[in-house]
């Protein structure tokens, strides 16, 4: 009898030790994570954006993936861009108010009392319309969008995606750092062509 509840008291133990085990999407997702942010890419899970389409193809549902790069001593507009046919592309709907050389005078669109017939509004940066991704093809399917202001570069995506079997069939652990390095080098060369433009 007592070597019966000896048993039932290690299966118990076992179970629950098993239990709090991760499972085998968590390890992955918890490797490409500590992987990016030894690469400097400060990787963090956040509600959707209002303007990005998540969860279903709508706008601001579900978490993604959000990665940012800090680069020193870099001016970026504060702008966004949505992937749309593998090509990135301006957030026509992102409007800055705040006072900048590049602003422009436009006919108010607003349907109020204003006395002002005119609003001020930032130029739209276009520094990188309809330029492809060229990310690798395990990461590029799940990018949803890019933010840039200060001195920070920032990727929405779907990481979780990229680690599981049924959506990135061709998932390899080895593959992790190559993959995030090419993403890395991709958002420095945007900050690169952003900053140009500014200065420009």
């Amino acid at each position: 009898m007592g070597t019966v509840i000896g048993v039932i008291i290690v299966l118990f133990v076992l179970g629950s030790m098993m239990a709090l085990k991760p499972n085998g999407i968590d390890q992955r997702l918890d490797k490409l994570r500590m992987t990016a942010r030894r690469l400097q890419l400060n990787p963090k899970l956040v509600t959707c954006p209002d303007w990005i389409k998540g969860r279903d193809n709508e706008y601001g549902r579900g978490m993604l993936g959000q990665y940012c790069l800090i680069l020193e001593e870099t001016k970026l507009p504060h702008t966004r861009y949505q992937v749309i046919d593998g090509q990135w592309r301006p957030d026509s709907s992102f409007v800055d108010t705040s006072d900048d050389a590049k602003t422009l005078h436009i006919p108010s669109a607003i349907r109020s009392t204003q006395s002002s017939s005119h609003v001020t509004v930032k130029k739209t940066d276009f520094s990188l319309d309809k330029a492809p991704l060229e990310l690798p093809m395990s990461i590029e399917p799940f990018v949803k969008g890019l933010m840039t202001k200060a001195n920070s570069i920032i990727i929405y995506w779907e990481d979780i995606a990229y680690v599981r079997p049924n959506s990135n069939p061709t998932y390899h652990q080895q593959r992790i750092e190559a993959d995030l390095l090419l993403l890395k080098a991709n958002l420095e060369k945007w900050a690169i062509q952003m900053q140009k433009d500014v200065k420009g």
